[in-house]
């Protein structure tokens, strides 16, 4: 048995329950978690923003070690330190034919086949994103592990499952920010925190952290941030204030809401780069006047998963980990159990801390 936070129904709140994991089959890996991290998708699956099979087991972003492989496996062994990818591309699709894997079009496919069995009653349960990580094991396709490279501390790599590669991305693959230009972040949670760091990376001059909660500022600062900013309607005035009255060369959005989109493309000068990492829902608007697309001549981009190969990137990554440019701990605020999930929700849902930390 395998104990893992099971959501039964949308919006219904999470419950801790044994399940029944099956050995691997073809193609197959098992894996004993460390830790995962608690993201804004998974509370977006629960809530039925992003659409997800129920009941499930949610959680995508994790890491621990190998403890069978099925037949046709290579490369993997039991008692290999590795990180869930949620999103393995498929390498034949049309995306991946462009070279653009983040959008594989494949990549989801197994969050719609069921996995394993509550233990009571026997219903079939789906794994969320296809990794059901918020549970001691899983059962992903080999293709869904990647290989942790040495030098990186197993229970915070599970921030390199999600955070980290979207917000590395965000910077170096989406906005592509370059040497000295000016960086504003709106949402400094997990993302925004692993997005001020790669800005910082990234040889970015001034860094500006917005939030709405004032507490967060000590945080932004750690990351990377050169100035930290309450959000308020004046936001895209202060920022410009503090970017030589143009505003900023780029502008990434970790929150996902129309309004701080908005904010956040107003905040950008002439001719500047705004990438939208956050998930909003499909009926919250953002406008744009038609004169005001011609004259700003700005550039708004979406972001899924960072735009990264995370075969490519990871290694990069642990590169920066190992010379102590990139502090995965520095972003983690809470390390709680299984049952203490629901609370990490509300904590995103008040906009309160970084990145929670579930450690088995």
């Amino acid at each position: 048995m395998v104990r893992a936070a099971v959501l039964s129904a949308v919006n219904a709140p999470l419950a801790i329950a044994d399940i029944e994991l099956p050995e691997p089959g073809p193609g197959q890996v098992r894996v004993r978690l460390a830790a995962a991290g608690v993201c804004h998708s998974d509370l977006s699956l629960s809530n039925g923003t992003l659409r997800q099979p129920v009941p499930a087991v949610l959680g995508h972003e994790g890491a621990g070690t190998v403890v069978s492989v099925g037949e046709g496996v290579t490369g993997l062994a039991p008692g290999d330190p590795v990180v869930l990818n949620w999103a393995p591309s498929c390498g034949a699709c049309h995306y991946c034919g462009l070279g653009e894997p983040w959008l594989c079009a494949n990549a989801g496919a197994a969050a719609a086949a069921p996995y394993a069995k509550l233990a009571s009653g026997g219903d079939e349960l789906y794994p969320g994103l296809g990794t059901a990580a918020f549970a001691e094991e899983t059962v992903v396709a080999a293709s869904a592990v990647l290989p942790l490279p040495d030098g990186v501390p197993l229970t915070e790599a599970a921030l390199l499952g999600c955070a980290v590669l979207t917000g590395y991305g965000a910077v170096h693959h989406s906005a592509a920010v370059r040497p000295g230009e000016s960086v504003v972040v709106f949402g400094v949670g997990g993302v925004g925190l692993a997005v001020l760091q790669a800005a910082r990376i990234a040889g970015a001059g001034t860094i500006l952290a917005v939030d709405v909660s004032p507490a967060k500022e000590e945080l932004a600062l750690a990351a990377g941030a050169t100035e930290f900013l309450v959000a308020g309607d004046d936001i895209a005035k202060r920022v410009r204030a503090l970017t030589g009255g143009h505003g900023a060369d780029v502008a990434i959005e970790c929150v996902g809401r129309a309004d701080t989109i908005r904010a956040a493309w107003s905040s950008t000068r002439r001719g500047g780069r705004t990438t939208v990492v956050g998930i909003g829902g499909k009926g919250d608007v953002v406008s744009f006047s038609a004169l005001e697309l011609f004259h700003f001549g700005r550039t708004l981009s979406g972001c899924v998963y960072g735009n990264s190969d995370p075969a490519r990137d990871l290694p990069v990554l642990a590169g920066h980990i190992r010379a102590g440019r990139l502090d995965l701990s520095a972003m983690v605020t809470e390390r709680i159990a299984l049952e203490a999930i629901p609370a990490a929700f509300d904590a995103m849902l008040a906009g309160r801390g970084g990145r929670a930390l579930v450690v088995f």
